[in-house]
């Protein structure tokens, strides 16, 4: 039995793994199209489809995300204009060229490969994190979202016009805004990732404006982008409508509970696990390139176990803290409000 188009299996699979991207993406926020198109490539779904499909879904997410950080979030609204123009160019030569490499053959490795690289490399420092904060390493509690970084400060003592003023203050070359946002842009079109997890760490230490502005900028900027490269895969038709609708579905909910487990839940006691995620995931693809090198089924099957099940457990993890933590304050949740009163 089939439901548009798809079986009953792939239905159940694309609404639940949106609610897992979701609660991911509500907790750590990142939009989860990083999960979304190399799964969908390992589903056999061909490399533009599984891109343009990755950003569509990130560009559902963020819609979700401005709304929720509109206002609360500090946004410099003229550099998120420019970055959503460069970026938009960064995204578009990065469409063309993964055009140009599935015309070859070779778009599917190509990102595969990406993949690999870029999630081992997010594990990698989040696991640096983790051993950090296990050290007992405060560093970064002495660290006011308000700073600017020591590279972004030196980089904007380079000079070199036009200059742009910040909303946040400081100054920076558009030529450093425009190597940055483009960088990004060209990542996002290539393996269709919406670029949160580099484009927010871009505004903030490369073009230097204070943390809590990199978000905001970043949330806005993507938003645009993430339309545009829908924009630009869509017209092409490798957006599939319905794999997207089942999983916005699913994310709309878990981005919530999500969200909502960001006031219970200690980060520091589950990023160690994100990492692990990421380097799971990582390897899963790898494996995944090689079952195609080699030819075998077997190996497939591993991968979709560590892509996927690797990111459920750790959903799940984030769900059974939260109704952890909910089950120990209700007990104590009427006292306090009869004490505020």
């Amino acid at each position: 039995m089939e439901i548009f188009g798809l079986s009953l299996v792939l239905l159940a699979l694309f609404v639940s793994f949106g609610f897992m991207v979701g609660v991911l993406f509500g907790f750590f926020g990142m939009g989860g199209s990083f999960l979304i198109t190399p799964t969908l490539l390992l589903l056999d779904y061909p490399a533009s489809v599984a891109i343009g499909s990755g950003l569509a879904f990130y560009f559902g997410t963020s819609v979700i995300a401005v709304l929720k950080h509109y206002d609360v979030g500090q946004v410099d609204y003229k550099l998120g204009a420019i970055l959503f123009v460069v970026l938009s160019i960064g995204i578009e030569l990065g469409s063309r060229l993964v055009f140009g490499l599935e015309a070859l053959g070779i778009a599917g490795l190509v990102t595969g490969v990406a993949y690999v690289v870029l999630l081992a490399g997010i594990g990698a420092l989040f696991l640096r994190r983790a051993s950090r904060l296990d050290d007992g390493d405060d560093e970064d509690e002495d660290v006011d979202d308000e700073d600017i970084p020591a590279i972004g400060q030196k980089i904007q003592s380079y000079t070199v016009p036009p200059m742009i003023s910040l909303t946040s203050g400081g100054r920076a070359s558009l030529w450093t805004i425009s190597g940055a946002g483009g960088s990004v842009g060209l990542v996002s079109g290539l393996i269709g990732v919406g670029g949160g997890f580099i484009r927010m760490p871009a505004i903030y230490y490369l073009i230097g404006t204070p943390l809590s502005a990199a978000v905001g900028t970043s949330l806005f900027a993507g938003l645009f982008s993430g339309a545009f490269g829908t924009f630009t895969y869509g017209m092409s038709g490798s957006v599939d409508l319905t794999v997207v609708s089942l999983l916005l579905v699913g994310s709309a909910l878990g981005a919530r509970i999500g969200s909502a487990a960001t006031t219970t839940v200690e980060e520091d006691d589950v990023i160690v696990y994100f990492g692990i995620m990421m380097v799971l995931a990582s390897a899963g693809i790898a494996l995944s390139e090689l079952a195609n090198w080699l030819g075998t089924g077997a190996l497939d099957l591993v991968s979709v176990f560590l892509l996927v099940g690797s990111s459920f457990a750790v959903a799940s993890m984030i769900l059974y803290q939260v109704v952890k933590s909910t089950g120990k304050s209700d007990p104590s949740a009427q006292p306090e409000t009869d004490r505020g009163d």
